[in-house]
């Protein structure tokens, strides 16, 4: 069940670092109070993943629950966010986790725990099975399995297109529509997600940070390839109002990764940490106590 009371985003400090010839934006979560009030204090590493046209902040209103035990990240892939745009531009699965692992590598923060939402989850996974010596855990949040030639095809198309623009932030925010329809995030969540998803261009119009040669650029990937390939332990996390971890996705997950954990929170839509961030927090905690 959801609260009553939606948290406040975290506190966080922004930061850049040059990986792979690009400048790279990434968030770290402040502590509470009660825990010193400054960011790292020598825990390991979490490092969160958003998903496809999103950026860092979608980790806002669940990453303070974490703390206490973790060193919290929030990276902007490349092409989103604060991060620069590719300009090849090289957007696939491989390029997009050897950003992570080179990230990890050039903080000197791993192994880290992993986490990803959606398109983030694939790149998640794809970085747990290529570079395995650089994650510890790995949570994978309501991820699409397969990138179908159909479903590349469909983003191509959509992200081919010129995106809308509008004349001021506020008729952004008016604007903005959380991807796939269906959300139940209360309104000063997506308020705050339409605010850091917008910047202004030189002439004067507002339009959304991302890169949209990230879907035109799309390709077709099997994540199943790579299951098998994870050694780490892993949660795969489904939204309950959410159709894209069906029975079928997870009786093939586990046949390629036996030590897959499952766990469905309830009232969430495919955007887990906005619709329902209590719920999350408490499936993620659990994994991660028993875990290690």
């Amino acid at each position: 069940m959801t609260s009553t009371a939606p948290p406040n985003p975290a506190p966080s400090l922004s930061s850049t670092v040059t990986v792979n010839g690009l400048q790279l934006h990434y968030l770290e979560y402040v502590s509470a109070p009660s825990g010193g009030g400054a960011p790292g204090g020598g825990h390991p590493v979490m490092l969160c993943i958003h998903g496809g046209a999103a950026h860092a902040h979608w980790f806002d209103f669940v990453a303070d629950a974490f703390t206490d035990r973790y060193r919290v990240l929030s990276l902007d892939l490349r092409g989103h966010g604060d991060s620069e745009w590719a300009q090849d531009p090289d957007y696939a699965y491989l390029t997009y986790a050897d950003d992570v692992a080179k990230l990890i590598e050039t903080l000197g923060i791993g192994p880290v725990v992993l986490v990803g939402h959606s398109m983030g989850g694939m790149v998640s996974l794809v970085t747990a099975a290529c570079y395995s010596n650089a994650v510890s855990a790995l949570v994978v949040i309501d991820s699409m399995m397969q990138m179908t030639p159909e479903r590349a095809s469909t983003l191509r198309e959509i992200g081919s297109g010129k995106g809308r623009t509008f004349p001021s932030a506020e008729a952004f925010v008016a604007g903005f529509k959380i991807r796939p329809e269906g959300t139940v995030a209360p309104p000063h969540v997506v308020r705050h997600m339409a605010l850091n998803s917008c910047r202004q261009d030189e002439d004067g119009a507002w339009f959304n940070k991302f890169d949209r040669n990230v879907y035109a650029r799309r390709h077709p990937i099997d994540g199943y390839d790579y299951w098998g390939q994870v050694s780490a332990p892993v949660l795969l996390v489904a939204g309950g109002r959410s159709d894209r971890i069906t029975p079928e996705v997870e009786t093939k997950v586990r046949g390629h990764c036996p030590q897959v954990e499952v766990r469905t929170v309830e009232g969430a839509g495919h955007h887990v940490t906005l619709d329902n961030p209590y719920g999350y927090r408490r499936e993620v905690a659990e994994f991660l106590g028993r875990s290690g």
